[in-house]
């Protein structure tokens, strides 16, 4: 017995698009009449088997639509095999990418492509105006762009917050500005009063962590439905990154920060990060949350770069002991083992392996020695000649901060197993051999 083998007809795929933009030129361009004239055109042309896909606010400069990459998966797939639109600018305003799909793609694939209005048709041969007509379409886009960044910088230079999102511990007014949110404003406090007790961003995060407080993400979730942020499987677990940022943001002290990203083409969707010269910064244009002096203070010890070891603790000598023959900073290592427990500075270019360099390192009860020691012979020289010891700090300070040890200190010999040389006395220590 012979198998009646059966194929799916091929599908017409209707597409419609319709952007913010194209909203404001009047119903022409609405989705319904869109609609009306496709299924108008198939029914008097013999089109049958057709589908609508339809993008409704989505601009034509970007191709990551999703009906558009479900038409183009059917095309790739060979499922559709006819794509109407109502004229060109539908598929889009790129005039590179429209060239691409209809001069490349679809022939390739055997794709007949219609626009009604352009009267482009790929089954009656080529359209000499096709290009021409894709690049009116992008120059209205780029045209848009333009003036959208006009308004944007007339806004921005006004002092109003350009971002729709304002920052945690505040909510915006119905001016636009920022207005001191009583919900969130306490743990802003709490994070800024954190850093100044000596915790990183790491800790203060377990902190806030541990205590349930919901993150920033949660609470725009909670307020607007917005999930870019937001991970239901733990509303309350803190990054090291969020406390940073918090941490960095001038809008604390009351003051707008505008300008901090720019999109570098109307064709990229991605911001860049602006440097501080295109940032524009108005002082004093809401209610500061955390006081300068606070702020500027809290801006030194992140400058400092000490951030809490793999111990949960901030070494006592961390950011000032360096490697005698590469300078690269020491480490705080630990070896805590059955037969061996020791506390020590490891140079960080061996450590690390970024340079051709010895595994020098010093124990840090030796340098906690050595550094006690030559702290009390510099006070008790202090002590006996105080006007002797002025004038050196005056001296140095006028000498640009260039070392004048003290009669006292000089006669000070470093602890057993630690070598001290004229290289190694102003950057650091080294094993001895």
């Amino acid at each position: 017995m012979l198998r009646q083998q059966t194929t799916k007809a091929p599908i017409t795929a209707l597409y419609c698009r319709l952007s913010r933009d194209d909203e404001l030129q009047g119903e022409s361009n609405s989705i319904q009449n869109q609609r009306r004239m496709l299924e108008t055109y198939c029914r008097d042309h013999g089109l049958t088997n057709y589908k609508f896909f339809v993008d409704d606010g989505w601009s034509g400069a970007n191709f990551d639509r999703p009906s558009f990459t479900e038409m183009m998966e059917g095309v790739e797939n060979g499922e559709i095999k006819t794509v109407v639109t109502k004229d060109l600018s539908r598929l889009g305003r790129n005039y590179l990418q429209v060239g691409m799909y209809t001069e490349m793609v679809f022939p390739r694939k055997g794709v007949r492509y219609i626009a009604i209005n352009d009267g482009v048709d790929s089954a009656q041969g080529d359209s000499e105006l096709s290009a021409l007509k894709n690049l009116f379409n992008e120059w209205m886009v780029r045209d848009t762009s333009k003036k959208i960044k006009a308004v944007f910088k007339s806004k921005g230079m006004s002092g109003k917050p350009l971002t729709s999102l304002p920052p945690y511990g505040y909510i915006k007014g119905e001016d636009g500005m920022f207005v001191i949110d009583e919900e969130t404003a306490p743990t802003v406090k709490q994070i800024f009063a954190l850093c100044l007790a000596g915790n990183g961003p790491g800790k203060i995060a377990r902190t806030l962590t541990e205590q349930n407080i919901p993150t920033p993400g949660t609470v725009e979730y909670q307020r607007t439905g917005n999930t870019r942020r937001y991970y239901p499987d733990y509303p309350c677990r803190w990054s090291a990154t969020t406390v940073g940022h918090i941490l960095e943001r001038q809008e604390y002290i009351g003051n707008t920060v505008n300008f901090k990203t720019e999109k570098v083409s109307y064709k990229v969707k991605a911001s860049v990060q602006n440097p501080e010269d295109k940032q524009m910064v108005f002082e004093n244009t809401h209610e500061p949350i955390i006081d300068r002096a606070t702020w500027e203070r809290v801006q030194e010890l992140r400058k400092q770069r000490k951030r809490p070891n793999r111990y949960d603790e901030v070494g006592l000598f961390s950011g000032l002991v360096f490697c005698a023959d590469c300078g690269s900073v020491m480490y705080q290592q630990r070896y805590d083992t059955p037969t061996r427990k020791q506390d020590c500075y490891i140079c960080g270019s061996y450590k690390k392996r970024t340079t051709d360099c010895t595994s020098h390192f010093i124990r840090t009860d030796l340098l906690t020695e050595g550094v006690t020691a030559n702290l009390k012979a510099i006070t008790g020289y202090a002590a006996k000649h105080e006007a002797q010891f002025a004038k050196l700090l005056m001296t140095q300070t006028k000498d640009g901060g260039k070392k004048k040890t003290p009669p006292a200190a000089e006669s000070w010999t470093p602890p057993r197993s630690v070598s001290r040389n004229s290289k190694a006395s102003s950057r650091g220590f080294t094993r001895t051999p």
